[in-house]
């Protein structure tokens, strides 16, 4: 009976085996399938090809046959079929090699495709015991292409604001969008790639098969430009390149400028573009212009009723681009003020540009249709650049303090205005409000996109030299400064290396005596490392303001056994900077206490470079301070990486003496320098990345 039981078992269980391994293969699943790399589809999302395609599959047997120690071949069984031009049906099939389950299968189909012909197929997986359903069976699809062997025709574009050279040369202008409409005679094109000169590049999609496409461009330089263009079709054939060249002005002037430069005394403010400006009798004319800037003299706003400017008309459309731009230093900081603004016939301003306040602190401010933009850290007393930008044809507003960009743009509405422009005030539903106190100086309006070049012109403060350094003599331990400005005193330690003039060359005069030549000109400062460093009488740059300091050394050591400093500016408790060599990291270091207390919080950043060794031509360091942008910068030989820039929100005014070769160090003074100073540099005002590469060379940099 247990015998009789057991051959039953076994019966039954060879039974259910041999019906799992006649199980057929699985129907091939759509989204499997491709055509030409493109997904499989059919009626109006046929695919086309350029070239007679590659069909591509993935076939599988049933779970049950894939057991681990068992290979399961299929192959794969591809039909494909057409409608000939004589409108016989026409059909041509491929069986692969066999592959495992799951293993991708393809046919390249022949040559003799027709092109501009519907071509259909599917397939179905063979397991040498059984077949699967046709993909297009049941719920499956069939899979369509066409092949089309012809390419596009060329684009012509049209621009009716950048027209050729032909019809019109020079053509205005910077900041003025364009609108190019490139078309190609082929109803199949379905995009367009494009490239202008200097960017931007990338491809437009048509919004429908042979529609145009009309490309916006805004430019951002003038001169000479070049917009090509290739059309693409359905089936990624591309036409030949279109050129379309022409000339674009420099941008143009503002459309109300007023310099607010007017003598002392005046009642209304000259316009060098736009109406002249009545003042009210809180205007006082004749006050002080930031530095550094073409700016002569600004207009004082007491703050009160009688505190505005205005030319009694508008200034600009507002609902389109336009910009505005001021000078401005505000008398204090805790309540909302405006610099411009114009009014609208709605009791309220159709955009206001100034400083407002809020809880967490004072911002600046450009607000226009609904849309408000902010950012910066307004300080009283301190001057800041302010240019407020809408956009019309991004519908976009966007702010920036100081030739920086700050805050997030934002999508705007502008109402229509028809209200008078505003300097100093901005209109409410019960009169004026918001009234500036403080000074606002060269006010702007332009009727145009100001591009990100010309706004940092004009909110460029050009940097004054402080003084240049030399230090090739000495007289007396003094060090002249080359405008005949303070001099540098050498202390014990701290001498003059004086070059030598190239007339001994050991090879041929074997009993000269080699000089090694000075870092940069004919001497430089050379200091023991232990009491030797150069100073002046007194402090050279204004730490709590822009500067820049720049310099040439050369360590003396390979491995130096502690810090150095080759500048530093004192404070009455730390140094307001220092630079020094830290040589556990092998880098210069640039820091930056945040306020002048021993021990406060610092500020590093660094420079990972080796020790020289006394070899070679050392390195030419400086130290930028944008007290606008709020940060720090740490040049090594004209570079200054992420690791070498820092935020840096406040500098603090430091009365110390400007210090070569040494800095405070607890209650005096230490990390003397062991090696090599030459070309000292300083500077009111941050330098520019290509201004700071001149430094270091003998002369000074051209700041133009």
């Amino acid at each position: 009976m247990v015998a009789g039981c057991a051959a039953a078992l076994l019966a039954g269980t060879a039974g259910t085996a041999s019906a799992v391994e006649n199980l057929p293969p699985r129907q091939p699943l759509v989204q499997d399938l491709r055509t030409g790399g493109k997904a499989c589809a059919t009626g109006d999302d046929t695919v086309y090809v350029a070239t007679p395609p590659r069909l591509d599959a993935v076939l599988y047997d049933p779970e049950e046959d894939n057991q681990p120690s068992e290979y399961s071949p299929v192959t794969a069984e591809f039909e494909a079929w057409w409608t000939d031009a004589q409108g016989v049906e026409q059909r041509r099939t491929h069986t692969t090699t066999a592959a495992g389950s799951g293993s991708p299968q393809y046919w390249t189909l022949p040559s003799e495709i027709p092109a501009d012909t519907v071509v259909s197929w599917h397939v179905r997986a063979d397991d040498g015991t059984a077949t699967s359903a046709w993909s297009d069976e049941g719920d499956g699809s069939v899979c369509s292409f066409v092949y089309d062997d012809v390419n596009p025709e060329k684009a012509g574009v049209t621009s009716p604001e950048y027209p050729t050279p032909d019809d019109a040369f020079w053509v205005d202008g910077v900041g003025v969008y364009g609108h190019f409409t490139v078309d190609s005679p082929s109803d199949d094109v379905v995009a367009y790639a494009y490239g202008f000169l200097g960017g931007p590049n990338g491809t437009a999609a048509a919004e429908r098969p042979g529609a145009a496409v009309t490309l916006p461009y805004l430019p951002l330089t003038s001169g000479p430009k070049a917009l090509t263009v290739r059309a693409i079709d359905r089936a990624g054939r591309s036409s030949g390149e279109t050129r379309y060249e022409f000339n674009v002005k420099a941008g143009r002037a503002p459309v109300a400028r007023w310099k607010l430069d007017d003598p002392a005394g005046s009642r209304s403010a000259a316009a060098v573009a736009g109406d002249a400006a009545r003042a009210g009798i809180g205007v006082t004319f004749g006050g002080p212009a930031p530095a550094g800037t073409e700016a002569t003299a600004a207009v004082s706003l007491d703050g009160s009723g009688h505190g505005f400017l205005t030319p009694d008309v508008p200034a600009v459309d507002l609902r389109t681009s336009f910009a505005v731009s001021a000078w401005v230093r505000p008398a204090e900081t805790g309540r909302t003020m405006t610099v411009a603004s114009q009014d609208t016939a709605a009791g309220k301003p159709g955009f206001t540009l100034g400083l407002r306040s809020q809880d967490s602190g004072p911002v600046w401010s450009f607000a226009i249709g609904g849309a408000r933009v902010t950012g910066g850290a307004p300080e009283t007393g301190e001057w800041a650049h302010l240019l407020g930008l809408y956009d019309a044809e991004t519908g976009t507003a966007r702010l920036y303090v100081n030739g920086h960009r700050t805050g997030t743009a934002a999508q705007a509405s502008p109402a229509e205005t028809t209200g008078a422009f505003q300097i100093g005030r901005a209109r409410g539903a019960a009169g004026y409000r918001d009234r500036w106190h403080g000074e606002v100086g060269d006010v702007r309006v332009h009727d145009r996109v100001v591009v990100p070049d010309e706004i940092t012109e004009l909110a460029r403060r050009t940097p004054k030299l402080l003084g240049h350094w030399s230090v090739e003599t000495a007289t007396d331990g003094v060090s002249p400064e080359q405008s005949d400005g303070p001099p540098l005193r050498l202390a014990a330690g701290a001498t003059i290396h004086r070059g030598s003039d190239g007339s001994c060359i050991p090879e041929i005069d074997p009993d000269c005596t080699y000089v090694p030549p000075a870092l940069v000109g004919d001497g430089h400062l050379r200091l023991d490392g232990e009491s030797g460093y150069a100073a002046t009488a007194g402090p050279v740059v204004d730490t709590g303001d822009s500067f820049t300091v720049g310099v040439v050394v050369r360590l003396a050591d390979s491995a130096p056994a502690h810090p150095m400093a080759v500048l530093s500016q004192a404070g009455e408790h730390t140094d307001a900077f220092t630079v020094r060599y830290e040589p556990s990291g092998h880098a210069w270091q640039l820091v930056m206490p945040v306020r002048d207390e021993a021990g406060a919080p610092e500020t590093v950043v660094s420079q990972v470079v080796a020790a020289d060794g006394g070899q070679g031509p050392g390195h030419r360091l400086a130290v930028v301070y944008d007290d606008g942008a709020d940060t720090i910068r740490l040049y090594a030989d004209g570079q200054a990486g992420t690791e070498a820039t820092a935020v840096f929100a406040n500098g603090w005014h430091s009365a110390g003496a400007l210090q070569i070769g040494r800095a405070t160090v607890g209650d005096g003074w230490g990390e003397y320098l062991h090696g090599d100073v030459d070309e000292l540099q300083a500077y009111a005002g941050a330098l520019r990345d290509k201004d700071v590469i001149g430094l270091g060379h003998g002369t000074d940099p051209c700041l133009c």
